[in-house]
């Protein structure tokens, strides 16, 4: 007798074995909470850029953001719960950006891309999340009191160099006062097999700002600097494009860097799409 799927429970392929196991479904179905981990170091740089290269860069349901501003990031998290107390790093690019629909009116930072250095979650957050998300290698992070710098490549192409130096305590306490955000904005899309350059689906997600349980333990900032190395296709075959595109932004100003360290987050079962 063919098997049936089960009310209620996350599948994603192959089926045939049953509900899979992910960042928000565990043994037993169980929900993770996210307190006590996963434990985050992140080295961020920000640079003012052209307005017109981001609005090439958006899906026709956004439009760009009060500020041209680019931030590219480098995450790595440990002892996550989901993974059995195991981590994996990202590496992300995102700038502002406006989402105006007929139920939904949000801005937000819109993810232009998300690489990560393990499969699992960029399949889990792909196909149930609609993060837009590829794999690299990505560097333990090299931290000394007054720096910290990560490098990411594929299969020995190293494609980019993050740094912040100078490092030290943010003037004024490092508080709020930061424009409103909604939350994380996203383009889900999918083929559709056989009818090649036609979606399956496409549309835009969010991920809300609120909810979790992160909590920020450091916060240094400094002077950001990123290095792109533009690639040929001989050096990255399916994403070099990618990595041109962002290494082709105008850099206007450099407005700085920031190193972190974090405990906690959420599961990202909140993810909804946008209308």
């Amino acid at each position: 007798m063919a098997y049936t799927f089960q009310p209620g429970k996350m599948y994603r392929m192959p089926t045939h074995f049953g509900p899979l196991m992910g960042p928000r479904q565990g043994p037993d179905g169980r929900k993770f909470e996210c307190k006590d981990n996963p434990k985050s170091t992140s080295v961020s740089v920000s640079f003012r850029s052209n307005p017109e290269q981001l609005e090439a860069l958006l899906p026709e349901c956004f439009e760009l953001g009060d500020d041209p501003i680019v931030s590219v990031y480098a995450n790595h998290m440990k002892e996550i719960e989901w993974l059995a107390g195991r981590g994996y790093a990202v590496l992300g690019a995102s700038f502002p950006a406006k989402f105006n629909g007929k139920e939904d009116q949000v801005v937000g930072s819109f993810l232009t891309v998300l690489w990560e250095n393990l499969c699992d979650p960029i399949i889990t957050g792909r196909e149930e999340l609609g993060f837009a998300k590829i794999y690299c290698e990505i560097s333990e992070p090299r931290i000394t009191s007054t720096e910290a710098q990560v490098s990411a490549g594929w299969l020995g192409f190293n494609f980019l160099d993050i740094s912040v130096t100078n490092l030290s305590e943010p003037s004024g306490g490092g508080g709020g006062g930061g424009k409103k955000s909604d939350g994380t904005l996203h383009y889900k899309y999918m083929p559709k097999t056989g009818e090649w350059g036609t979606e399956d689906i496409a549309y835009p997600v969010l991920t809300p700002s609120t909810g979790g349980n992160g909590r920020l333990v450091e916060r240094l900032t400094g002077d950001g600097k990123l290095t792109w190395n533009k690639a040929r296709w001989e050096d990255l075959p399916t994403f070099y494009n990618v990595v041109n595109a962002l290494a082709d932004l105008e850099v206007v100003e450099y407005l700085g860097g920031t190193f972190s360290r974090s405990i906690g987050g959420k599961d990202l079962s909140d993810q909804r799409i946008l209308r």
